[in-house]
C-alpha cells in the first residue's frame, strides 16, 4: 500500500551545503494499518511461535541455561548485520579471558551487546519502564570498549547522522536533525508505553523498531539497540517470560530487503510490507529456538545417559556437564569456580568426559586448558557462519 510518507523532510543548512533531513511523525501510523486477511493470518501464527517459545522457558528444566546461549547468539548475529567477525565460540573464548580467533576489538563488542541487554532486563525488572532513560543506560553498556568510547556513550546524539555517502548531501538516508531527537524520542517512548492508547505487543514491537532506527538518536550502536528493542518490548508486554529469541537471524540472512522496507515506511509509507516481513522473522526465529532447543535437550539428555554409567564418579562428571551447558567453552579453573568442585575432581570428571567424546581439548598446554563441549557448541553455532 502506497500512503503519504509518514513525516516530513525539514531542510537543514550548514556551511558546506544544505540538505534534507527526515523527521518521522508520531506512531501510530495515520492512516492506520491496513490489514488484509494474509497479514493478520502472519500476525496470528507469528504470535502461535512467540507462545511455544515462552512455554519452552517455563517447562524446560535447563531453561535458564538455553537463556545463556540464546542472548549470546543474538548478540553474535546482531553484531555481524554492523560489520563484526565474531562467532559464538569467539565470544565464549572472549568471556574467559582466551584469545578469540577474530580481532579482540570483535568480541569485545559482540560482549558488550550481551551486557547491553542485561542492563535492559535489569533496568526492566526493576520497575523502569521502556523509556529513554534505560534506551540510553544500554547504549552506555553497548559502547563500553576501545571503539565506542568517543562515541557519547549513553548521550543522545547532539550532531548531525547520516546513513550511507560521505556526507549528508549525498546520503542514502539523512535521520532527523539532533535538534528534532528529543522530542521524536519522547513520542515514541508514549508509544511504548501505551499512551495514549494501548498498541497489541507485537505490532507495538514492530513499529516501534522502524521508528528508533528512523530517529537513529545515537552517533553509533542504533542498528543493535534497535533491535534489542524488539526483545525487550516483548518482555516488557508479557509475550515472552525471557529473551528467548534471536530474529537477527532471519534480519541477517535477509540483509537487503530488511533495509528495503525500511527505507519503504520511509518514502512510501509501506507499513504493511515491513509488518510482513516482521511477522516472518518473529514466526521463523521462534520456530528456530524451538528446534534449537528441543535439539540440544536430546544431545544433553544423550550425554547424560552415557555419563550415568560411570558409576560412582558420575555425580562430579554429572556436575561438570551441567555447567558445560552454561558455559560450554570453559577451562578448569572456571568450572572448578561454578561447581564448587575441586581442581582435582574436574580434571579427572573432564578426563572422563573426553574418553566419552563429549568434551575436546581446544588447546594442549599443560596450564590453563581450555575445553569445549563440541556438539552443543556446534548445535548452536549452526546458523552463525559470517556472511
Amino acid at each position: 500500500m502506497r500512503r503519504p510518507t509518514p513525516g516530513r523532510y525539514v531542510t537543514v543548512t550548514t556551511a558546506t551545503e544544505p540538505f534534507q533531513a527526515y523527521v518521522p511523525a508520531p506512531l501510530p501510523p495515520s492512516p492506520p494499518i491496513e490489514w488484509s486477511p494474509a497479514l493478520r493470518r502472519r500476525f496470528d501464527d507469528a504470535l502461535v511461535a512467540l507462545g511455544r517459545v515462552d512455554a519452552l522457558s517455563a517447562h524446560l528444566p535447563n531453561a535458564a541455561l538455553l537463556l545463556y546461549s540464546f542472548v549470546r547468539k543474538e548478540a553474535v548475529l546482531s553484531s555481524q548485520i554492523e560489520g563484526t567477525q565474531s562467532s559464538l565460540a569467539d565470544l565464549l573464548l572472549f568471556e574467559i579471558d582466551e584469545q578469540p580467533g577474530v580481532p579482540l576489538e570483535d568480541a569485545q563488542e559482540v560482549s558488550r551487546c550481551v551486557a547491553a541487554l542485561d542492563e535492559g532486563l535489569a533496568k526492566l525488572r526493576g520497575g523502569l519502564p521502556l523509556c529513554t532513560r534505560l534506551l540510553c543506560d544500554m547504549h552506555r553498556v553497548l559502547l563500553d570498549h576501545p571503539r565506542g568510547r568517543g562515541k557519547a556513550p549513553g548521550e543522545v546524539r547532539r550532531t548531525q547522522v547520516w546513513i550511507g555517502g560521505t556526507r549528508p548531501g549525498n546520503a542514502a538516508f539523512v535521520p532527523p536533525p539532533a535538534e528534532a531527537v528529543p522530542d521524536a524520542l519522547a513520542a515514541l517512548e508514549r508509544f511504548l508505553n501505551d499512551q495514549p492508547e494501548p498498541t497489541p505487543p507485537l505490532l507495538k514491537a514492530a513499529l516501534a523498531h522502524v521508528q528508533f532506527e528512523t530517529i537513529h538518536p545515537y552517533l553509533d550502536g542504533n542498528g543493535r539497540i534497535g533491535r534489542l528493542l524488539i526483545v525487550l518490548q516483548l518482555v516488557a508486554d508479557g509475550v515472552l517470560r525471557e529473551p528467548m529469541l534471536y530474529p537477527s537471524l532471519y534480519f541477517r540472512t535477509h540483509r537487503v530487503r530488511y533495509y528495503e522496507l525500511l527505507d519503504g515506511v520511509r518514502q512510501h509509507g509501506d507499513w504493511e510490507a515491513w509488518l510482513e516481513f516482521f511477522a516472518e522473522a518473529v514466526q521463523a526465529s521462534a520456530a528456530q529456538v524451538v528446534t534449537t532447543a528441543n535439539a540440544l535437550l536430546a544431545l544433553v539428555n544423550a550425554d547424560r545417559e552415557r555419563i550415568a554409567s560411570l558409576g560412582r564418579v558420575a555425580a562430579s562428571v554429572l556436575a561438570v556437564h551441567q555447567a558445560l551447558q552454561r558455559q560450554p567453552i570453559a577451562t578448569a579453573g572456571a568450572l572448578a569456580s561454578v561447581t564448587g568442585l575441586t581442581q582435582a575432581t574436574i580434571n579427572k570428571s573432564l578426563a572422563h568426559l573426553e574418553k566419552l567424546g563429549i568434551v575436546g581439548r581446544l588447546n594442549e598446554r599443560r596450564r590453563g586448558r581450555v575445553f569445549s563441549y563440541r556438539a552443543y557448541v556446534d548445535s548452536l553455532s549452526q546458523e552463525l557462519a559470517p556472511i
